[in-house]
């Protein structure tokens, strides 16, 4: 079954182009299931681009998917058209009286700050206490991740000397897991962000399991059982091309920036990098979405309630 998205949206004739199974909403009401009804809320600068990168993976599901765009309502996007967001987002305020069998919350260019000067922190953590209840299941990705697990945990992000910046080899910790099912023991990942979070500091909390890892980046995904929630905190989701775009904004703008590490081929920002990454980022989403299939309430009204007995 393929993503419903509306037929208007960009990513919409983008997924298309690609070959990934796009339904409109006319073909979805002839079909008579259930779909998985799952939020993406956006942080990211550049919406347009993220929304792709999501929905690709999530449409290459054989579930059908509602996917709901969300957007935080007191942070006003500077590099998403307000046409765009009218038109396709939904404020968090607009949707926490809906139940969600899954939803992702993605990274946030502004991982240097503390998580309380964030103009938007106040939200933020409602959003996070309000998926305990009313989400079967949470992706929370890259700065989102970070926020989560500081959120719910009180674990600490770290600064770092210089950017962690390129496609780094990590280890598979636990090849039993229902979310690395199909995962090889050595895959790559991009990584992109001034921050990080510690083993040590997660070894402390029991609930928190960690399921990759590299030996240069640290932690990559933690799975919390309990809650049903992972924190990746790298950008498996990431374009062939995202690296380069962050390489080559900052070396227009004048900014001090590496070359990605293990991203152009020979070192040469001329040539096109290869993705070494794809498919281990459909097998996570496939599998994080069939996890959601096999155990989320049909009845999305009894979603939370085990949690708040």
């Amino acid at each position: 079954m393929p993503i419903r998205i509306p037929d208007t949206l960009p990513a919409f004739e983008t997924l298309v182009n690609e070959g990934v199974r796009v339904m409109t909403e006319t073909m979805a009401v002839r079909q008579d299931i259930r779909p998985l009804q799952i939020g993406l809320l956006n942080l990211m600068p550049n919406k347009i681009k993220t929304e792709v990168q999501f929905a690709r993976l999530i449409g290459a599901s054989p579930l059908q998917v509602d996917l709901t765009l969300v957007r935080v309502g007191g942070h006003k996007a500077k590099n998403t058209p307000e046409e765009h967001l009218f038109s396709f987002y939904q404020t968090w305020d607009e949707v926490k009286d809906r139940k969600f069998d899954g939803f992702i919350i993605t990274g946030a260019p502004v991982e240097t700050l503390p998580f309380e000067e964030v103009t938007y922190w106040p939200e933020l953590a409602a959003i996070l206490d309000w998926t305990e209840t009313n989400v079967h299941s949470t992706m929370n990705v890259c700065w989102g991740a970070m926020a989560a697990i500081h959120h719910f945990h009180k674990v600490p992000k770290h600064a770092l000397k210089e950017k962690a910046f390129g496609v780094y080899r990590h280890r598979n910790l636990a090849p039993s897991s229902v979310y690395l099912n199909g995962f090889s023991d050595d895959f790559q990942v991009p990584v992109s962000r001034w921050t990080e979070v510690r083993r040590k500091d997660i070894e402390q909390v029991k609930d928190l399991n960690i399921l990759l890892e590299s030996d240069e980046m640290g932690v990559c995904l933690v799975q919390e059982k309990r809650a049903n929630r992972l924190y990746m905190f790298n950008h498996i989701e990431y374009d062939s091309t995202s690296l380069g775009d962050e390489y080559f904004r900052d070396k227009v703008a004048g900014i001090p920036i590496k070359l990605p590490h293990n991203y152009f081929p020979h070192n040469d920002d001329t040539l096109t990098p290869l993705n070494r990454w794809r498919g281990h980022a459909h097998l996570l989403f496939g599998n994080w979405i069939n996890e959601i299939y096999q155990m989320t309430p049909y009845d999305l009204a009894e979603i939370g309630k085990d949690l708040q007995g």
